[in-house]
């Protein structure tokens, strides 16, 4: 097995919508692969390796993605990071390339992670919203889903929050903040007035279970839940799983964070 000698953190952002996720798939466009294709093309070869700090769906995008490079090669920051913003195309930029050793693991090291889901309903919204404010039509009952949202704080099973677990995994998860909050991030005359965002903080999410915790509340702002119907989704969390699968264009991974 090849071993490498130089470990570098790399964060970037992207428009996650023309893309299907991070992580490389045969016959789709994914962002890792155009990484990858980036690389080799700044350092003229492929002995390197790229490991991402997880999956994300198709079309979710990111305003703080890590990833780590493993490569033989001491390399400026500086100068990489000049290279590659250079070279990615324009819904992918680098934000921050930090030297880190051998035993930093980007997959098992502690970190955080928060996502946001933008949405608005009511009257049906632009379409230039469409890959990062998911446009829920009818109007919603937002305070009735700002209640529900803080529900999911602290810790719970969330088994009927997650699609094709794995055998053995484990379906408790500590949520340390759940809010819906006005808009503020997407401004202009197109954006919907009417635009909220869900925001979810935990050290770590199962395959879908924030879309599926949004979908809950979506079926809670619909009314065809009631708040107490949320609550014991996650008391009763043997029942079935939660259909409702919020769209993952409103999604974005907010933030990663690291304890070094």
């Amino acid at each position: 097995m090849l071993k490498y000698t130089h470990f570098y953190l790399i964060r970037i952002e992207f428009l996650g919508f023309r893309y299907h996720g991070w992580q490389k798939q045969p016959k789709f466009k994914s962002v890792h692969g155009m990484v990858d294709k980036t690389f080799e093309f700044i350092l003229e070869h492929s002995n390197f390796k790229t490991l991402g700090c997880g999956r994300t769906d198709a079309k979710v995008s990111a305003d703080d993605y890590a990833f780590e490079l493993f490569i033989n090669e001491d390399i400026i920051p500086e100068k990489l990071l000049h290279s590659l913003n250079k070279n990615l195309p324009s819904d992918i930029r680098a934000k921050s390339i930090e030297v880190v050793d051998e035993k930093f693991n980007i997959i098992q090291h502690a970190k955080t992670k928060e996502y946001h889901y933008h949405f608005s309903s009511g009257e049906k919204s632009h379409p230039f919203n469409a890959p990062f404010i998911r446009d829920f039509g009818k109007a919603l009952h937002i305070e009735n889903m700002k209640a529900a949202a803080k529900l999911f704080e602290g810790t719970h099973n969330f088994k009927r929050y997650v699609s094709k677990p794995a055998t053995g995994t484990d379906f408790e998860r500590l949520i340390s903040s759940a809010v819906i909050e006005p808009n503020t991030k997407f401004t202009g005359d197109f954006v919907a007035h009417n635009a909220f965002v869900f925001k979810v903080r935990a050290k770590g999410f199962m395959r879908y279970q924030v879309r599926l915790m949004m979908g809950a509340l979506v079926e809670v702002g619909r009314g065809i839940w009631s708040i107490d119907d949320l609550k014991q989704s996650l008391i009763n969390f043997n029942g079935t799983q939660i259909k409702h699968v919020a769209p993952s264009s409103g999604l974005t991974l907010h933030r990663v964070e690291f304890v070094l």
